[in-house]
């Protein structure tokens, strides 16, 4: 091997696709289940250059000849090059984390930080507020230890806390929808930053943004991180980082997200979401035809037998199946968003466009239960109208033709990653 990157779990990596875009050089995912395994591998020395993830990031250091004065203060490495069978370790991970905060304008100096998580990110973690001031920085854990001065979680839900930056596992892929911190007791909460990167936004995230608080996550720090490592393993520099950084990050990401459509019944998010599918490669779920499969019936079937809620049960499984995985088309039905809770599980790795048909455009009866007239449709679209205007990142109007409202659709959608898209 060449390039790579080693960690005892890499199913959820997205390493490989980064380097890969960034330089021209092959990388693998090289899984180490054990320590046996990853003790073995770094006595082989076989690869040029490797990054290195949870939970290896301090047992890599013993093997490494020398260790970048950084590096070696945080107590983690996540990147080692080989040169000529010496081993030299670096750590990435502080200057991502440190591009991740100033590129949303997190401010830790004089605030009170609060760190979950007790690993090999949390040491680069709390560095980084060190060094850039912060007040206090309190270690949060799940097994809370006073003598190391780690408090639990009902304990860190009471402290008034200016920054939460999360470096645990809880809400990851596929666990997804964990959060062990309640935030509503914060007064003063100015910033929730995640390490997690898969899901975009983890349950902890989403309660940030229905705070009102910024809200980062991972994906940009991992892109940093490559950036400054792929530096190290070709010992040569980018010309442009922060240019570089940007491509790669708006690049996958709208490759990665999900594009999710609501919006009334026959409103056209279907056949604008098979058309989004085509263009952007992704492939399309209508949720009505996967709830008819995990349930075994026709949805028609479904509310004649057993009613509404039955359906809304069916409705949020499939929900919560389909959006924790990426890369797809969903098309919602449209009273997907009155179950509270569907929103939230739609925004962890999509952007919701809500497809706003004119009412007298709509489709009265046939397949759709609940559109039995116009006036049904009428009370209908003024009930969900702000259900909708809240959970969608934009709205698409379907007023004119069907490809007029796909372009405005795929427009939309590229504009949340590049603002500047539409102006070159």
């Amino acid at each position: 091997m060449q390039y790579g990157l080693i960690g005892k779990k890499l199913g959820h990596s997205y390493s490989k696709i980064i380097h890969e875009l960034l330089c021209d050089y092959t990388y693998d995912l090289c899984p180490q289940p054990t320590e046996a395994d990853a003790h073995a591998f770094m006595q082989a020395k076989e690869f040029k250059a490797i990054n290195v993830t949870i939970p290896y990031k301090q047992l890599v250091m013993d093997y490494c000849d020398e260790i970048d004065p950084q590096a070696k203060a945080i107590h983690a490495v996540n990147t080692i090059v080989n040169r000529g069978g010496k081993l030299y370790g670096y750590n990435t991970d502080y200057r991502g984390f440190c591009y991740l905060l100033d590129r949303h304008g997190v401010q830790l100096a004089g605030k009170t930080v609060l760190i979950l998580g007790t690993g090999g990110t949390h040491h680069t973690t709390s560095a980084v507020a060190r060094d850039r001031g912060a007040a206090q920085i309190i270690t949060v854990s799940r097994t809370p230890d006073p003598a190391k001065g780690w408090i639990g979680y009902e304990e860190a839900a009471k402290v008034d806390a200016h920054v939460v930056i999360n470096t645990s596992p809880a809400g990851m892929y596929p666990e997804v929808g964990v959060c062990h911190l309640d935030l509503s007791g914060m007064a003063h909460l100015e910033a929730v930053v995640d390490a997690i990167y898969n899901p975009f936004r983890t349950e902890l995230l989403l309660r940030a943004e229905e705070r009102g608080v910024t809200a980062c996550n991972g994906f940009e720090m991992l892109v940093a991180q490559a950036v400054y490592a792929a530096e190290h393993f070709l010992a040569t520099p980018f010309e442009d980082c922060d240019a570089e950084i940007a491509r790669v990050y708006n690049q996958l990401s709208a490759q990665l997200s999900n594009i999710v459509l609501i919006g009334m019944p026959s409103s056209g998010k279907s056949r604008i979401g098979q058309a989004l599918a085509q263009r952007t490669g992704k492939t399309f779920v209508d949720l009505d035809d996967a709830i008819e499969a995990m349930s075994g019936r026709r949805i028609p079937d479904i509310f004649a037998q057993s009613g509404e809620a039955e359906f809304r049960r069916w409705e949020t499984l499939a929900v919560a199946k389909y959006s924790k995985e990426n890369g797809q088309v969903l098309a919602c039905g449209g009273g997907v968003i009155k179950t509270p809770g569907n929103a939230r599980l739609l925004r962890q790795n999509g952007v919701v466009l809500f497809i706003d048909r004119p009412v007298d455009a709509l489709a009265v009866g046939g397949y759709r239960p609940l559109s039995t007239s116009i006036e049904a449709l009428r009370a209908m679209y003024a009930q969900r109208l702000p259900l909708y205007r809240a959970a969608a990142d934009a709205i698409v109007p379907n007023h004119t033709t069907l490809n007029a409202a796909i372009d405005a659709a795929e427009r939309a959608f590229h504009e949340i990653f590049d603002p500047e898209r539409t102006e070159r």
